[in-house]
């Protein structure tokens, strides 16, 4: 997640702010038949949780999510509605657990200390997610400026992940972890007024399974991710 990364990012929000106050489809005037928030793009800040005892956030945590939902509403007013879709997440966390191997190819979770030197030890994934929402919004065919509370779940496949450690003189790159879970389950929840929205999601399952510590610690991480979210119709 470099500079010119963020840059995209934000310029994306601000063009998706745009569209929420200037889209008006042809259906929309004559009030019937219209859905919102179709398209969603958001941007979060992660933090791990549930994690073993002497393990820290360090450096840059973040993530950014988008994709398309199919809003089908529920009642004459079309305020209550459904939403299912896909998206995809890019998402990064910085930590100072690190994930190494043996020379037998079995995986170590190492807790580094003060005492360790390094200049990175990252965890990055790509994923794939079907998002589900249940929404209400106070929102007419006509008014954009609208309350919205929308709350679901995602289900989703990492198709790629690498953990990454860098140290003067040595950096080691994983991509194969048995331990770690590639299918994933968030609870998510989403609310605000107008433009601007805030977002936060919740592992509901540990990334790792029977990963342990080499000081003998279960590996229970699961992340929260809380940020902004811009949906366009």
């Amino acid at each position: 997640m470099n500079s010119s990364f963020l840059i995209i990012c934000f310029s994306l929000f601000s063009f998706a702010s745009w569209s929420q106050n200037q889209l008006l489809t042809a259906e929309d005037s004559l009030g019937y038949k219209y859905r919102e928030d179709q398209f969603y793009i958001g941007i979060t800040y992660n933090i791990p949780t549930n994690v073993p005892s002497g393990v820290n956030a360090r450096g840059l945590s973040g993530g950014i999510h988008f994709g398309y939902l199919r809003d089908m509403p529920l009642n004459e007013r079309r305020n209550v509605a459904l939403a299912v879709g896909v998206g995809m997440t890019l998402d990064q966390y910085g930590q100072n657990l690190f994930i190494g191997e043996t020379e037998d190819e079995e995986t170590i979770f190492t807790i580094l200390t003060n005492e360790i030197n390094f200049d990175q030890n990252r965890f990055s994934t790509a994923a794939v997610e079907v998002p589900l929402e249940f929404r209400w919004r106070s929102s007419t065919a006509t008014t954009y400026q609208f309350w919205r509370i929308y709350a679901g779940v995602r289900a989703g496949y990492t198709y790629w992940y690498r953990s990454y450690f860098q140290q003067p003189g040595n950096a080691v790159s994983q991509t194969d972890i048995p331990e770690f879970n590639q299918f994933r389950m968030r609870a998510t929840l989403s609310f605000g007024y107008g433009s601007i929205n805030f977002f936060a999601s919740y592992s509901l399952q540990p990334f790792f399974e029977n990963a342990v510590t080499t000081d003998g610690q279960n590996i229970d991480l699961r992340t929260f991710r809380a940020g902004l979210i811009f949906y366009l119709l």
